[in-house]
């Protein structure tokens, strides 16, 4: 028996080096090197993703708003419990190996039949009195175990992953409807200043009308040209209160009004430093989710495989037991037994290898999401850059259109005002200038945008 006892350890010593389970590779060439489609090579490996968001972000409201969301927003508290449930699965997987142990003390009392066996012996009854202990261990021979700890650990951190991800999308939603108040409070502010003047140029066309220099016409256009600014106000009012409610949720709060600062005080980054391509594995926090995803699914498809072969356990019991409470605690009550027993699947109904095919196929549906994940990740940073640069081009343009416009409308007026001018031209010169003015505060909207989208996009805000 000692010598069995002694060759146990060394047979499963030797099994225990044929792991069927692999271990995980990330797969080659999962980033594309082409540096995003755009001509802003990297020189080196800074990114915009390396700084944090309190470096990015300046504004002592937009920094407060943030710091309240990461804190109180439901969708990242939601994500913090998904956390707290996947680190429970990732404790259970680490006492894997560990054998499970059970007490047990009861008391069993049967009835005999006296023309049984034993019936005549103890008097039609037994009453026996147990307390034991018992144990079961299985063997990791194929590495079924560790792949199962491997999986909850993956689950675990790709929670944590999906959490953070969370965060720099919230980061980003806030900063830009932040963004977007400035921008239709610029919007606003130039609109009422518009009204204003043409409430003014109302009164004038009207003046000019009884001295004989314009007609009705003239009069009806200013007119319309001033509800087309009231119109344009009441849009403008819409959207402040729609955006006001979105980010007001965004905070956990209910909609309410948001105090806010000046666009014009806003200071961003204006140099776009991108680092290398493969740098979004370990900068997007849903890159390396997905891939923890993957991880996941790869063991999982370990433990269907490891399925299919024998499984080793040892299993035993020990106690005391005796007829009488009063000798229950003597020596003699004392029993024990071990059990070591090989069990390979034979027929099932096909379940195991069914099991095994659906884990592969989930193993290649998590490579694909992880594929797409990357190539998504690869189209946002290409669009930030090119919305940027567009945005920037576009401004220098219409600040030409505007003062284009400005200078048009200059000179109808001073034509008109020596009698040779068509009102018509001013009228259509101011409602020109107008719209250049609202497309220029979009556009630098439009840079602010993109700049904040490429931060997310590069894998910012979560550090």
């Amino acid at each position: 028996m000692l010598n069995k006892s002694l060759f146990t350890p060394f047979l499963l010593l030797i099994l225990s080096s044929c792991f069927v389970a692999k271990d995980y590779q990330q797969a080659d060439a999962v980033v594309d090197e082409d540096y995003f489609r755009t001509d802003l090579l990297p020189e080196d490996s800074v990114t915009m993703a390396d700084y944090s968001w309190r470096e990015v972000f300046t504004d002592p409201q937009l920094v407060g708003y943030i710091e309240e969301g990461l804190e109180s927003n439901i969708d990242i508290r939601m994500a913090l419990q998904t956390i707290l449930g996947a680190q429970s699965y990732y404790k259970q997987g680490k006492w894997g190996q560990l054998p499970t142990l059970s007490g047990t003390g009861k008391v069993t009392h049967q009835e005999l039949s006296k023309n049984s066996q034993f019936g005549s012996f103890f008097d039609g009854g037994i009453t026996q009195y147990e307390v034991s202990a018992g144990f079961s261990w299985e063997a990791d021979v194929w590495g079924k175990i560790r792949s199962q700890r491997r999986a909850f650990e993956a689950s675990y951190l790709q929670s944590i992953a999906a959490h953070q991800a969370v965060k720099t999308r919230l980061i980003n939603d806030i900063a830009n409807l932040y963004f977007r108040l400035l921008a239709l409070d610029q919007q606003l502010k130039l609109t009422n200043e518009t009204i204003s003047n043409r409430e003014q140029a109302l009164e004038t066309t009207s003046s000019l009308k009884i001295a004989g220099i314009v007609t009705e016409v003239g009069v009806k256009q200013t007119e319309a040209q001033l509800y087309t600014a009231k119109a344009l106000k009441v849009d403008l009012q819409r959207d402040l209160h729609l955006a006001e409610n979105t980010l007001a949720i965004l905070l956990a709060r209910s909609p309410e009004d948001i105090p806010r600062g000046e666009l014009d005080d806003q200071h961003l980054p204006e140099e776009l430093s991108i680092g290398f391509p493969v740098q979004l594995l370990r900068n997007r926090p849903d890159v390396f989710a997905a891939e923890y995803g993957l991880i996941n699914a790869f063991e999982m498809s370990n433990v269907a495989k490891t399925n299919l072969y024998p499984s080793l356990t040892i299993s035993g019991t020990a106690g005391i037991q005796g007829l009488e409470l009063d000798q229950l605690f003597s020596l003699n009550s004392v029993f024990a037994n071990v059990i070591a027993g090989l069990t390979q699947p034979v027929l099932n109904g096909r379940r195991l290898k069914t099991q095994f095919e659906v884990a592969l196929t989930q193993q290649e549906q998590a490579y694909l999401s992880f594929r797409k994940t990357v190539l998504n990740a690869e189209k946002e940073v290409s669009d930030a850059i090119y919305t940027f640069d567009s945005a920037k081009e576009k401004e220098g343009l219409l600040k030409k259109e505007l003062d284009a416009y400005l200078v048009a409308i200059e000179y109808s007026e001073e034509l008109l005002d020596n009698g040779i001018g068509n009102y018509l031209e001013v009228i259509t010169a101011r409602e020109n200038a107008l719209n250049s003015e609202i497309k220029l505060i979009n556009s630098r909207y439009n840079q602010m945008e993109a700049l904040t989208n490429l931060y997310r996009a590069l894998g910012g805000g979560w550090q």
